[in-house]
């Protein structure tokens, strides 16, 4: 996959307006998160660590640690999508603007609330631009990246990854709560229900999608009651973040 791949066939605007509607509601959601004071989801934990060592907007170090993850594909042979690049801006710049807005809450009356739209939103913002189908995010494609390179499971990899990121994070002061564990509980099955209403049509999917490449494992699944939709293949980026 190419920064240009998937930048043709059919539902192209819709696919775009999914896409942008997607990352600057997960920035908006993250900032939620912040606001609650109840935990933040686990990169959030380490964004919000580092913001408090650097002096830097946790939005902008979202940003810089996107790039910095993304230069990490280079070793490991991942190619970026617009939806990758555009992860790195999109959501550190609608976090900083949405935490210009909304002001710290104080009692668990405001806080609770604000916890759950902020994961709800979350969960939203995942349909949203995984069926836009234009790449992973950055930290997405390095946990995908390492499955393929190690042969470990991506659900292991993608552990090992998390807990590093949460301990570090922990360690330069971020915030870790029981807002940190509901989100890890709830974003997976949230993913996948709002990934189902977003999907685009199996034809204009089809037509827009870039075919998987030999071993790459993107054979697509069989949908039933407890699977994710059609054009979410094992082993892929979007597959690992709704099989938690």
């Amino acid at each position: 996959m190419s920064i240009a791949s998937g930048l043709h066939g059919r539902h192209l605007t819709r696919r775009l307006v999914q896409l942008y509607a997607g990352l600057t509601l997960y920035g908006v959601s993250s900032a939620l998160l912040v606001r609650s004071g109840l935990g933040l989801e686990p990169w959030g934990v380490l964004h919000q660590g580092l913001a408090e060592k650097t002096g830097l907007t946790i939005g902008a170090v979202s940003i810089v640690v996107g790039a910095v993850v993304l230069l990490l594909w280079v070793p490991i042979r991942q190619r970026p999508g617009l939806g990758t690049v555009s992860n790195v801006f999109a959501i550190g710049l609608a976090m900083d603007a949405t935490l210009a807005l909304v002001p710290d809450v104080d009692g668990l009356v405001r806080q609770v609330p604000l916890l759950v739209l902020g994961i709800a939103l979350n969960g939203v913002a995942t349909g949203l631009y995984i069926a836009a189908r234009f790449g992973p995010g950055p930290r997405d494609g390095l946990m995908t990246g390492l499955h393929r390179l190690t042969g470990r499971s991506v659900r292991l990899v993608r552990t090992a990854i998390e807990v590093v990121v949460v301990a570090t994070g922990f360690l330069l002061g971020g915030s870790v709560g029981v807002g940190t564990v509901l989100y890890a509980l709830a974003i997976g099955p949230l993913a996948q229900f709002f990934l189902r209403r977003f999907e685009i049509p199996e034809r204009a999917a089809d037509d827009a999608a870039p075919v998987p490449e030999p071993g790459s494992g993107g054979a697509p699944l069989t949908p039933g009651p407890d699977s994710v939709p059609s054009s979410v293949a094992p082993g892929t980026p979007e597959g690992a973040i709704l099989r938690p």
